[in-house]
C-alpha cells in the first residue's frame, strides 16, 4: 500500500539553528523524524513512499540522496569491499514530488494523486509524529467499514487545566484536559480513493475535506491510548531523544531486543521524482 508523507510545512528553528529545515527532518537520535515514521511503515511491509514537499525540499531530497546505511546498521569492509549485515531502505521506493512552499495538506494530496495511481486504498502522514499504533488492525477495521477515511485518534496531550466557572466568577470545579471525552487527530490516515475526488483547489485535508466528509458520516476513528508523540516542543524533543538514545523508543516496531531486525541484502534505494 503507497504511503504519502505531508512533509513540506514551515519547520521549527533546529537546534543547529538553521531556519529553512522542515520539521520532519528534526533529528531523532541518528535519524530525522520521516526516517522513523517511514521505518514504522515498512515494518509493516507498506514500502512506497510519495513524499509532498514544500518548504525545505532540498534538505529532505539530500538526505535521501546522500543516505548512509552504515549510520544505523551494521556492516564489514573486506578488502575495500562494503557490505551490510542489516539495510534500511534497500526494498524502499521514493517518490519525491515538489507540491508548493504554501500549499495547504488537501491541495498537496491532489497534486500528488496520480502517483497513488488506480489503488483502492492508500495510507498518509504528517510525517512528524510517532506512535506504536497497530496500524495492521488499524487497516483492517478501515478496510471492513464504507467510510472514506480514518485517522487515529488519540487523547488530549494539553498538561491544562479546564475550569469550570459560575456566573458569579465562583469556580466550581477544575479538571483536566486528558481527562475530557475527546480525541484529537493523531494524524495516521488510512483513506480511500476517492478521498482524491473530494478534494477542493486549495483546500486543507482535515479543516475543509475531511470536516465535511465527516458531516456525513464517512469519517472513521481508530482510538489509541499508547504511545503516541508529537515533536512540537522542546520538552517533546527531547524526551524522543532520550528514548531513541536509551533503546527503549516505542515507535520503533522494528527492533529485535534492541537490534534492527535483519532485512534484504543491501541495495540502492529506488529514488524517482518529478
Amino acid at each position: 500500500m503507497k504511503v504519502v508523507l505531508f512533509c513540506g510545512g514551515f519547520g521549527m528553528r533546529m537546534r543547529e539553528g538553521a531556519e529553512d529545515i522542515p520539521k520532519p527532518m528534526a533529528m531523532v537520535g541518528d535519524r530525522p523524524l520521516i526516517w522513523h515514521v517511514m521505518r514504522y511503515y515498512a515494518h509493516f511491509g507498506h514500502h512506497e513512499f510519495i513524499l509532498a514537499m514544500g518548504f525545505g525540499a532540498k534538505h529532505i531530497a539530500r538526505y535521501f540522496l546522500d543516505y548512509c546505511e552504515a549510520y544505523s546498521n551494521d556492516f564489514v569492509i573486506d578488502r575495500g569491499s562494503t557490505s551490510y549485515l542489516q539495510t534500511d531502505v534497500a526494498d524502499w521506493k521514493i517518490t519525491f514530488a515538489h507540491t508548493g512552499i504554501d500549499t495547504p495538506i488537501g491541495e498537496r494530496l491532489h497534486r500528488v494523486a496520480h502517483h497513488v495511481g488506480d489503488d483502492e486504498m492508500f495510507l498518509a502522514n504528517y510525517a512528524d509524529v510517532l506512535t506504536d499504533a497497530p496500524l495492521d488492525a488499524m487497516i483492517d477495521e478501515f478496510a471492513s467499514g464504507d467510510a472514506c477515511a480514518s485517522m487515529l485518534a488519540v487523547p488530549p496531550q494539553s498538561a491544562f487545566h479546564i475550569i469550570d466557572v459560575d456566573g458569579g466568577n465562583t469556580v466550581r470545579g477544575i479538571s483536566s484536559v486528558s481527562d475530557l471525552p475527546i480525541r484529537e487527530n493523531g494524524g495516521y490516515f488510512v483513506m480511500r480513493r476517492e478521498i482524491l475526488d473530494e478534494l477542493q483547489p486549495g483546500h486543507d485535508l482535515v479543516g475543509d475535506t475531511l470536516t465535511r466528509l465527516s458531516a456525513a458520516g464517512r469519517v472513521a476513528a481508530y482510538p489509541y491510548d499508547g504511545f503516541w508523540m508529537p515533536a512540537d516542543t522542546v520538552k517533546e524533543r527531547t524526551v524522543l531523544e532520550q528514548l531513541a538514545t536509551s533503546g527503549a523508543a516505542p515507535w520503533q516496531l522494528w527492533r529485535d531486543n534492541g537490534t534492527l531486525a535483519p532485512t534484504q541484502p543491501a541495495a540502492a534505494p529506488l529514488l524517482s521524482g518529478r
